[in-house]
């Protein structure tokens, strides 16, 4: 089978585990979503192949940063969403796994947006951002700006609450600059939430 595989601290745990399948003869190649990834799965001894070499990906493990009552998402604080939109959207099952404090009422409540926008002419972007009523804010790293494994910038915009997840994923896709977005909207199979007593709760569509 083929797994994709996410980026951030909840799919290092899954991939570390799928090493340990594949160190005891378990048939299956991987989809990555980062350069990190890359290097967490070789050094587990996972196959990890190219997205255009597959028909389709069976399974995708990854995190999220919020989870709403209707399994919408908010991901991207790892910066590597537009590679995860893409993986997750060739997937057939995509499930999500979160402690209990990403859990939201309304996206945005806690986090901010990621917004990935492309390096030329960025602050007009951040002032097409800053229309749709939020403030954004350009990631740095250190004591520069981060940059994706695409060349791109991110945009982390603080919004109020999310009141119309699929009205404002449209806004933000027409602003020229704009790459991708961090709500990933109908995406989630199912989302397995760990609780702090230690039990694990399965929330599916």
């Amino acid at each position: 089978m083929t797994v994709g595989l996410g980026t951030g601290t909840t799919a290092y745990h899954a991939i570390r585990r799928i090493g340990e399948l594949v160190s005891r003869g378990y048939d299956l190649r991987c989809v990555s979503t980062s350069a990190q990834t890359d290097r967490i799965a070789e050094d587990c001894g996972i196959e990890v192949v190219p997205l255009c070499d597959v028909p389709h990906i069976d399974v995708t493990i990854d995190g999220a940063d919020e989870v709403d009552p209707e399994l919408q998402l908010i991901k991207g604080l790892g910066g590597a969403l537009l590679k995860e939109k893409i993986v997750a959207a060739a997937t057939v099952l995509e499930v999500i796994v979160v402690d209990e404090t990403k859990l939201v009422d309304k996206l945005g409540s806690r986090c901010p947006l990621p917004v990935e926008v492309v390096p030329f002419g960025h602050s007009r972007t951040a002032y097409a951002l800053g229309k749709q009523g939020c403030e954004p804010v350009l990631r740095m790293d250190g004591d520069g700006v981060f940059v994706t494994d695409s060349g791109n910038y991110i945009y982390d915009c603080r919004f109020d609450g999310i009141a119309s997840p699929f009205f404002l994923e449209t806004r933000l896709n027409v602003i020229p600059g704009v790459v991708e977005n961090g709500l990933f909207l109908n995406t989630a199979s199912a989302v397995l939430v760990s609780r702090a007593d230690g039990s694990v709760t399965l929330m599916e569509r």
